[in-house]
Order: structure tokens, then C-alpha cells, then sequence
């Protein structure tokens, strides 16, 4: 065997994994997985007005 059967054999290697990788990237049973990991980011936030309240009562407690 040659050098270009090799990089033949190669390439078809690399578009086998290619399509096997966007094939499961937009399978259906990933979609729960991938929103879950989207809006993880969302999980641990607070919102702003909470915050402020909370350290507000904190120092008059504090006094």
C-alpha cells in the first residue's frame, strides 16, 4: 500500500467520525441533555433586588 491509499483510507476515516459526531449531536434523546446543560448556567442566579434586600437586612441585624 502507498502513501495515497493510506490518506485515502484516512479521509474516509475522519468523515465516518464527522458524521457520526453531527448524528448524534442532533439525535432527539441528546436534546434533554444539551438544554439542561444551556440553561444550567441560569441555575444558581438570584435576582438582583433579592440580593440587595438581603443585605440590607443583614446590616440592620448587625446594628
Amino acid at each position: 500500500m502507498d502513501y495515497i491509499t493510506w490518506r485515502s483510507f484516512y479521509t474516509v476515516l475522519v468523515f465516518v467520525l464527522f458524521i457520526g459526531v453531527v448524528w448524534w449531536a442532533y439525535s432527539k434523546s441528546q436534546k434533554k441533555n444539551f438544554d439542561e446543560a444551556a440553561n444550567s448556567i441560569f441555575d444558581d442566579e438570584q435576582p438582583s433586588s433579592m440580593t440587595s434586600d438581603s443585605t440590607e437586612q443583614e446590616s440592620k441585624n448587625n446594628e
